[in-house]
């Protein structure tokens, strides 16, 4: 973590000094905001949390419920959404506080009555992130990113007891186009309404989504007609793995989910209840907690299971729905319009929570979507970026209805699928999509942001359109063992990592010298192309080197003055920029990725951790091209 940059800051280095026009409601509500984002679930607030790192951004976030939420809803936490909380900088406060699932059980009906454990898998398979999976309320992941909202230099916090009525896009308006009318929702207030003017409106108002309907889209699939039901609980049961992940069936009671949930105690259950008619809905069959208890018991039998207290309860519908579009701009005018209203999270992809996947692919599509405001808002690219965003989450999030369709329609299968002696049929589609429930599957496509394969033999293990696989390396100037990727931080910045070729020690005439020069001093290149004379030289565009020796055998003062920038208010060297190989541990970046040690090659990273190129450490001009298709040149 860096601070002191302009100066020593005492106390908490997470509280960040406000801008001025910090929220402030005082007056009341603004009349115009850059960016109004509804519903303060973790899209919404994943979105809030980035937008408040920055000054210039007037962000309004509006939520119907009167305070923040205590407990319920999702809690598992995959591990790519974990490396994103890594890039918040909370990543290690939620592996203290969360409970671990490193083991998956499996039980099945016994052919003398009750249920035996057929299979046990490893839930994340060996070096598939240096991060857990891990389960947590879901609340506390929403406390995390409010800090984060707070702390930062915005000062912004939700404004409760607010939703959104109606909205209105100007396509003609120069600024400020769309239009929002928000009704109260606190006691005493219900139905005054209040109007703000936004440049962009971003609806992560649930399934029922107001901002959705109020751009004529729809969500589109199909429904399972068949209830299940989930709780929290404290209980008392001799059922061997109640603290591991389970998936339980029995011979005629159906199918229940274990997930043990934090603080050694707490236990998750998903229970198949009943099928449902054709037009029927769950709420009219009455159903309440004791009927999931009920169904509960009758699925552990023979083990006991005596529920002590209740903490949170809900009966949903499996289904599987998607909205056409994530934004607001109509198919045949996307050449002529740029988005003004996006939808993310619930208020464009609704599915089953049993693949774990909801809370994860929302913060995804935000997540997404944060720097390319940032980037828009900040003035360094064009607005046209923000075209992206549909384009490239719509695919995510198909990918999970698809995916959640075949699970649902497994779990709650019968036991006449499996073959005796063999692996049950969940639990065999359970190893064989594991690579999707940790959340590694997304791939972006060929685009602006995304680069072809040309290159990808030189670094296979970094594939494009993939996230960034981290590994471990050590930094040069302090020796510090660490992961490569944690320098991916969520400051809308895009990274350069250059691996030298076998020899290079950084030296004059080497092949990283060479690099650094160019982008330091060519003003064709990226660096100098679009960094404005008062930024930092890593304000858009931060380069890392890493080299095939040991820290020992390298000398920091001799590498290039590009891997050394004096930055801030004062000039101070930033040390941070150079890593190695870690010998002693036997951790070789390079052969855990594939990265060719003879040519090495230059890995770009996007803002939100993914792949964006790989290229020739000596590829000048189609680096600057990359760059170039959707930043601005910089402005003084």
């Amino acid at each position: 973590m860096q601070f002191h940059l302009n100066g020593f800051r005492g106390g908490d280095p997470d509280v960040h000094a406000a801008a001025p026009g910090a929220h402030d409601r005082t007056n009341g509500l603004p009349d115009t905001v850059d960016v109004l984002i509804a519903g303060s679930g973790p899209a919404g607030l994943c979105l809030a949390a980035q937008l408040a790192q920055v000054p210039t951004i007037r962000t309004m976030l509006v939520e119907p419920k009167l305070e923040p939420m205590v407990k319920g809803q999702a809690d598992g936490i995959s591990v790519r959404s974990m490396e994103m909380f890594q890039a918040f900088g909370f990543a290690e406060k939620i592996k203290r506080e969360s409970v671990w699932i490193n083991e998956t059980t499996f039980w099945t009906p016994a052919d003398k009555g009750g249920i035996q454990r057929a299979a046990r898998v490893q839930d994340v398979p060996d070096d598939t992130s240096e991060m857990p999976h891990v389960l947590i309320n879901q609340a506390r992941v929403h406390d995390m990113y409010l800090d984060l909202m707070r702390n930062g230099p915005t000062r912004l916090v939700p404004d409760y007891g607010l939703r959104v009525k109606t909205l209105v896009v100007d396509p003609q308006a120069a600024d400020h186009p769309v239009t929002v009318t928000l009704e109260h929702t606190a006691p005493g207030r219900e139905g005054q309404t209040e109007t703000v003017r936004a440049r962009y409106v971003i609806g992560c108002d649930g399934a029922r989504s107001a901002v959705r309907s109020a751009i004529g889209g729809a969500l589109h699939g199909d429904a399972a007609h068949h209830a299940w039901g989930v709780m929290d609980v404290l209980a008392v049961t001799e059922f061997p793995d109640w603290r591991m992940k389970s998936f339980v069936r029995s011979a005629s009671e159906g199918t229940l989910m274990v997930l043990p949930r934090e603080g050694g105690y707490l236990v998750r259950l998903y229970v198949e209840l009943d099928r449902l008619g054709e037009d029927e809905r769950a709420a009219d069959r009455g159903m309440d907690e004791t009927n999931i208890i009920d169904k509960a018991r009758r699925i552990f039998a023979p083990f006991a299971f005596d529920v002590k207290e209740v903490v949170w309860w809900s009966i949903y519908e499996v289904g599987h729905r998607l909205t056409d579009k994530f934004d607001d701009v109509p198919a045949d005018q996307v050449a002529t319009r740029t988005p003004r209203v996006m939808l993310a999270g619930d208020a464009c992809h609704t599915h089953s929570p049993k693949a774990g996947q909801g809370m994860n692919v929302s913060m995804g599509d935000t997540f997404n979507l944060g720097w390319k405001l940032i980037a828009v808002l900040t003035g360094r690219a064009d607005a046209a970026l923000l075209h992206s965003y549909s384009a490239e989450r719509r695919a995510a999030a198909k990918g999970l209805v698809d995916f959640d369709h075949e699970w649902a329609r497994v779990v709650g299968a019968k036991s006449h699928d499996d073959v005796a002696g063999d692996m049950p049929v969940v639990a065999q589609t359970f190893v064989r999509n594991l690579p999707f429930t940790c959340g590694l599957t997304i791939r972006y496509e060929p685009s602006a942001l995304t680069g072809t394969a040309t290159h990808q033999a030189l670094a296979p293990g970094f594939e494009i359109g993939k996230r960034f696989h981290s590994a471990p390396v050590i930094r040069l100037a302090d020796a510090k063992p660490m992961e490569l990727g944690h320098t991916v931080e969520a400051d809308a910045r895009w990274r350069l990592f250059a691996f030298a070729p076998a020899g290079d020690t950084g030296q004059a005439g080497g092949a990283i010298d060479a690099l650094c020069n160019h982008l330091e001093r060519d003003p064709t290149s990226p660096v100098r192309r679009h960094t404005r004379a008062s930024d930092d030289p890593d304000a858009v565009i931060d380069l890392r080197a890493v080299f095939q020796h040991g820290f020992r055998d390298l000398e920091y003062g001799a590498m290039p003055s590009l891997l050394r920038p004096h930055k801030g208010k004062y000039g101070l060297c930033d040390y941070e920029k150079v890593f190695c190989i870690d010998p002693k541990r036997g951790e070789d970046i390079f052969a855990r990725r594939g990265i060719d040690k003879a040519q090495g090659c230059l890995v770009i990273v996007r803002p939100d951790q993914y792949v964006a190129h790989v290229l020739p450490l000596s590829a000048r001009d189609e680096l600057s091209a990359f760059f170039a298709g959707f930043l601005r040149p910089a402005t003084a």
